[in-house]
């Protein structure tokens, strides 16, 4: 099975750097094969790209304003029919907005496969200043813990789902799929 891990966010812009920060200790450990862990930053074309290359599952790492404390995680499964209700707008090539990055995908007729948000909930937002604040630097280990769960859970099930259809070849969602 191939994911992919994208942190995304601005490292000058407080904790807004949090995806960006744990795509960095995710890439540090010991990840199972066909997970590709990639620090996106603000580059939207980069990420729309590498999401066309055949991925069953994305996982986004950013930071998420829900309303709750500073530091409190999140794992979304994103309605991605929600999209057909959004207006279409120019994706900016100087920031990251993963809605724009959807649609320019729809939009070159590609699908992201199963798609998941790995959310934090910041303290310090649209601010000059680098580094996050604790609370959200507190965050990075359970994040990293929870996507880690979610990853070995993806895995686990597509070894069952090609147990009983051996002759499945790639995701239950993207047909076949190149194994490097």
């Amino acid at each position: 099975m191939r994911i992919l891990v994208a942190g995304i966010g601005n490292i000058f812009m407080g904790d807004d750097a949090f995806g960006v920060e744990v795509a960095n200790e995710l890439g540090r450990r010991k990840l199972p094969d066909g997970v590709l862990v990639r620090d996106f930053g603000i580059r939207s074309y980069d990420l729309a790209y590498t999401m066309m290359d055949g991925y069953e599952a994305t996982i986004l790492v950013d930071a998420t304003p829900q309303g709750q404390p500073p530091g409190t995680i999140y794992l979304i499964e994103p309605d991605l029919n929600a999209l057909n209700n959004l207006e279409d707008e120019a994706v900016n090539a100087h920031s990251m907005n993963p809605v724009r990055v959807l649609q320019m995908l729809r939009a070159f007729g590609a699908r992201p496969g199963r798609l998941y948000l790995a959310g934090c909930e910041p303290d310090v937002l649209e601010t000059e200043e680098i580094g996050l604040s604790e609370p959200v630097r507190a965050a990075i280990p359970r994040a990293v813990a929870m996507i880690e769960s979610l990853i070995d859970d993806l895995v686990r099930a597509d070894r069952a789902a090609a147990l009983v259809h051996p002759d499945r070849k790639g995701g239950d969602s993207c047909g076949t799929v190149d194994q490097r």
